[in-house]
């Protein structure tokens, strides 16, 4: 990443934190998923995950913030280090923050299908231990966002990516000096969209369909990125006394192909489709 385009973002982000303080709303939850087809590049073996996740969404005056933090512990066969006999563990924090152009201006920004226009801006951060990677991911993203005339939400963003990686192999012993990628694109989008069949339920989830970022650490092609994750979601809450939208269970998929970059061709372990089961406490 740039200097001028890494302070940009930076300073963009501290603004953000900031309009935070004056949540006019703001919804926070726990959650854990489970599934037991998990993938990783590089390992040909079905993985178990349990994966605990924190998740903040509020909004403000002028706009809104999304905070998450996953917590991922994967069983024995993507191990922790060479020859270990424990899983690796990671954790994986997102932020993006989105400023509403019409609040903004005090104009409407609508037209057709689109409720509204805003400027996002994030990073993602993570740390696993495992035995070949030990990813230590950094990533600024900005860029321009749709938000859909929809119930619920559906907001649909296309970002800059300026990210960086510096891995460490326990095979070897090699670390690789932090890396940066070529900057790419992603087009984006996340949803949350309540609907009722004498239940009620809602369908959530995102998509990331991102560009190659060109070389990776060690010379080779990167590849288009295809990850989709969305979830069924059933409030159980008045069953069990509590307000709407308080405790929340469901089933969830996921298709990753090409994970972080990696081409599937003869690497099976680069695309995961993965099913999962889903429980959520808001509160």
């Amino acid at each position: 990443m740039s200097r001028l385009a890494s302070r940009t973002a930076f300073a963009l982000l501290a603004c953000c934190a900031c309009a935070a303080h004056a949540a006019d709303w703001s919804d926070t939850s726990l959650s854990y998923r489970y599934g037991t087809k998990f993938a990783e590049p590089f390992n040909d073996k079905d993985i178990t995950k349990n994966i605990v996740n924190l998740s903040s969404v509020s909004g403000y005056k002028y706009g809104k913030n999304f905070f998450s933090v996953d917590f991922l512990m994967s069983s024995e066969v993507d191990p922790s280090s060479a020859g270990a006999k424990s899983g690796a563990h990671e954790a994986y924090a997102l932020y993006r923050h989105t400023l509403d152009l019409g609040k903004v201006t005090g104009n409407s920004w609508a037209f057709g299908p689109v409720r509204g226009v805003g400027a996002t801006a994030g990073f993602d951060f993570n740390s696993k231990t495992d035995a070949g990677y030990n990813s230590k991911k950094r990533m600024v993203v900005a860029g321009p966002t749709l938000m859909m005339d929809v119930p619920g939400f559906l907001d649909i963003s296309l970002l800059a990516l300026w990210e960086s990686n510096a891995p460490y192999n326990t095979f070897t012993g090699a670390a690789t000096p932090r890396y940066a990628y070529k900057t790419h694109p992603m087009l984006t989008a996340a949803w949350g969209i309540p609907f009722n069949i004498g239940i009620p339920l809602s369908f959530e989830g995102f998509a990331n369909f991102i560009g190659t970022k060109g070389k990776n650490e060690f010379g080779g092609d990167t590849a288009r990125e295809t990850n989709i994750d969305m979830q069924i979601m059933y409030d159980i809450s008045g069953a069990v006394g509590a307000a709407k939208n308080t405790f929340k269970v469901g089933v969830e998929y996921q298709f990753w192909k090409n994970k972080f970059g990696n081409p599937d061709t003869n690497n099976p372990g680069a695309t995961a489709k993965t099913p999962m089961v889903r429980a959520e406490y808001h509160f």
